[in-house]
């Protein structure tokens, strides 16, 4: 028979596309440097995102919002009555093309109802949710009803006397403003945020009133202290504002950072409980709620009987239900330490400048804002100055025809078509054809004495507004004056109380985690094979030290330590579990103790093998011996987890089964025996310390087929009289077989 050929049939290498190759039914390939693909669309798209979606411009508002609302303003929901939420979500829809989902949770969040801002601008009805709840869901449009709230009177007003730019929609059928004509500095009182692409905004809420006293004393004095105006965030939901100097200067300076709130509660003596009435911002009720379950769960929390939700129509209210004893502030102190009761809000004042991403402290905003406004009134003075010469230009006009009105009749009698009316006027007294048009529209009753003389005076006084006009277009002075006076007008008529309180560190008390901490004294802790665990106190391990197991169970590892330390615990499945010593109670020798697979909530058929002290500095190593003959030495810190994880999964490799597991503190000889029988004795410095807890290890044993690695020990407690025999100076090394005068007492495995 013809040999067959060992040559390995050789695969044919596909062909790199380039330029210009032709894939069948597919067109041609074309290469297109990364650069240009990310410049052509990724930048495109990241830019109408900054741009047209996510990041606030200059009023306060983002694209949504100031479509919603401008629909609103058109629908007459300033001054009207409120109509069905489903109608504003179906016309806003001529200006916003994504969607009534969008465009309702966009009113949603801007509405009286929901609570999420300090000077709501919708007028809500009905059921809009609540901000400080996570699973309040809001009603469908069809069953609520909005208007305008009286504040959007700041926000729209004089919007049609050209105060801002107009620009088509999406589809070029309308205009609407590219920005409202705000008359106070609202980014800084509506909170605010979006995430954009590679960038975010975050803007905290501050108070009306508050904000204006500060634009007024930035406009007399643009180097005055802001702090003494702008005194800190605050937050509709209300809460205590944590005060911290150097955080609110970074803040104010940099548009960057964070404060904290906490949560207001009243103690009522009769009922023995706690009631929480205000929370901070960046926080829900259900979020409390969890975390509290969560410590009394776990046992950090005994002075809690019970928390529920009460929250009604008057407002959010949390009950705690005290246990008998308990000092209601050192356990707030303590909840605001451990739950969300105290949060913090961080600031990013993202602010789109002139269509680019700005990131601006207080006064940069202050600075942008009153040029905007400046430029508003301007614009709006302008438009009011022409309207007022365009009046006077038809008044003059008038005035003359009215000088000689029978002139005029008689023009107007002879002329004998009535197309030629407007130009003989025109030549027989000198004026244009507006002032001749707007002349003989005048009805004839009012051809009298009165009506000339009323029109002369009007002129008179046209000519003085003008002339005022001018001047106040032309003088800095008075602009500015003009807008502090619309400021102190909005804070007069919309200014509110602060409802986030300002508290100071010194003022509250402070929650130590060394008063939580259980006494700390002197324990022996037990491990059965099957799983049992029992911590014993030396009183009670003397009076009985007899240990008790199930039928067939049998001691694993026993340690003396404190009741406060840490233990891990290593399973057959490769993970392992950290606890505390203070999570288990005392008992005694008589009782089976607790069962690890439940305690610790393992996974199921996952048991128990090995039982580690890690210490408070997670020193010395673990040796883990594989059947197959290789050895992994984990280093301790590899457990170490800055997070106070229970479970860590991949605690050892799982390319072999287990067959020991060992502590080394230090290096020392072991003796290692395969089931051959052989034994190899080798000291632990030839293995090098890992950090990753996974490593396979390497080749300690070389092991014949069908043999495995069976047991180890310290080599001085072996029987063996000649450990000569036996001990290598490198690995890996088949070992020597046991004699049988060195087999006697083998100590079994301590898996």
């Amino acid at each position: 028979m013809p040999r067959k050929s060992t040559k390995k049939a050789i695969k044919p290498v596909r062909p790199q596309l380039g330029d210009g190759v032709e894939i069948l039914n597919a067109g041609s390939v074309l290469e297109d440097p990364i650069t240009r693909t990310l410049e052509t669309n990724y930048m495109p798209y990241a830019m109408s995102v900054i741009v047209s979606r996510a990041i606030p411009e200059i009023d306060g508002f983002k694209p949504s919002h100031r479509k919603l609302l401008y629909t609103m303003y058109k629908m007459g929901l300033l001054t009207g009555a409120r109509t069905k939420s489903a109608n504003i979500v179906g016309q806003t829809m001529r200006l916003n093309p994504h969607g009534d989902a969008a465009i309702y949770d966009t009113m949603v969040r801007l509405s009286k109802g929901y609570g999420a801002l300090l000077t709501p601008f919708v007028d809500s009805k009905g059921n809009f949710g609540k901000s400080y709840s996570r699973d309040m869901s809001w009603a469908a449009p069809r069953y609520t009803e909005a208007k305008l709230s009286a504040i959007c009177g700041e926000i729209f007003k004089d919007i049609d006397s050209d105060t801002v730019d107009f620009v088509d929609n999406y589809d070029n059928t309308m205009k609407e403003p590219a920005l409202l004509p705000t008359t106070f500095p609202n980014i800084l009182v509506s909170a605010n945020s979006g995430i954009a692409v590679g960038m975010a905004s975050q803007f905290c809420g501050f108070n009306l009133k508050e904000v204006c006293d500060t634009t007024v004393a930035y406009l007399k004095n643009p180097d005055c202290d802001l702090t003494e105006t702008l005194l800190a965030p605050d937050f509709p939901t209300g809460g205590e504002l944590i005060f911290d100097t150097d955080a609110i200067r970074d803040i104010y300076n940099t548009g960057r950072g964070s404060v904290r709130v906490r949560a207001k509660y009243r103690y009522v003596k009769d009922q023995n409980l706690l009631e929480i009435y205000e929370i901070p911002y960046s926080t829900t009720v259900e979020a409390i709620l969890d975390k509290v379950a969560e410590l009394i769960k776990a046992g950090k929390a005994k002075e809690i009987s019970d928390m529920r939700d009460e929250t009604d129509l008057s407002g959010l209210k949390l009950a705690i239900d005290l246990k008998r004893g308990v000092d209601p502030d050192k356990l707030m102190a303590k909840l605001y330490k451990l739950t969300p009761l105290e949060d913090a809000f961080a600031c990013n004042f993202n602010v789109l400048i002139a269509g680019s991403p700005k990131v601006l402290g207080i006064r940069q905003i202050l600075e942008e804002w009153t040029a905007w406004r400046t430029d508003s009134v301007k614009r709006r003075i302008f438009f009011v100055l022409g309207k007022k010469k365009e009046k006077l230009h038809l008044l003059k006009g008038l005035k003359r025809i009215l000088l000689d009105i029978d002139k005029a009749i008689r023009i107007i009698r002879e002329t004998e078509e009535e197309a030629e009316v407007i130009p003989n006027l025109m030549i027989g007294f000198g004026i244009d054809q507006v002032q001749a048009e707007y002349v003989a529209e005048i009805k004839l009753r009012n051809i009298n004495k009165e009506y000339i003389l009323k029109r002369t005076q009007e002129t008179d006084a046209l000519r003085d507004e003008i002339d005022d006009l001018e001047d106040l277009l032309n003088s800095p002075q008075r602009v500015k004056k003009v807008i502090v006076e619309e400021l102190n007008a909005a804070a007069k008529k919309y200014g509110e109380p602060r409802r986030t309180s300002i508290v100071y560190p010194h003022e509250i008390a402070q929650y130590t985690p060394e008063e939580e901490q259980k006494e700390e004294y002197p324990v022996s802790i037990f491990l059965s094979r099957e799983g049992y665990f029992k911590k014993i106190t030396p009183a009670s391990l003397r009076m009985n030290s007899e240990q008790k197991f199930k039928e067939g169970d049998a001691l694993r590892q026993s340690f003396e330590t404190t009741s406060n330390a840490e233990a891990m615990f290593f399973t057959d499945q490769c993970q392992v579990y950290k606890t505390q010593l203070g999570e288990f109670d005392d008992a005694k020798a008589s009782v089976l103790g607790d069962y690890l697979p439940t305690k610790l909530k393992m996974d199921a058929g996952e048991n128990v093998i090995f039982m580690v002290l890690p210490g408070a500095d997670y020193a010395g190593s673990l040796l883990f011996f594989y059947e197959n003959g290789k050895v992994a030495r984990i280093e301790m810190k590899a457990y170490q987890t800055a997070s106070n994880r229970r479970k860590l999964t991949g605690a050892y490799s799982d390319k072999s089964p287990l067959a020991c597991i060992r502590r080394l503190d230090e290096d020392c000889e072991l003796a290692v025996y395969s089931n051959e029988p052989r034994c190899l004795i080798f000291h632990t410095a030839l293995l090098a310390p890992k950090t990753t807890r996974s490593a396979q290890g390497v080749a300690v044993m070389t092991l014949k087929p069908k043999y495995h690695l069976e047991t180890v020990m310290l080599s001085e407690e072996t029987a063996i009289t000649n450990r000569t025999r036996y001990r290598v100076r490198a690995i890996p090394a088949a070992g020597a077989l046991v004699k049988e005068e060195d087999s006697e007492d083998q100590q079994i495995s301590l898996l």
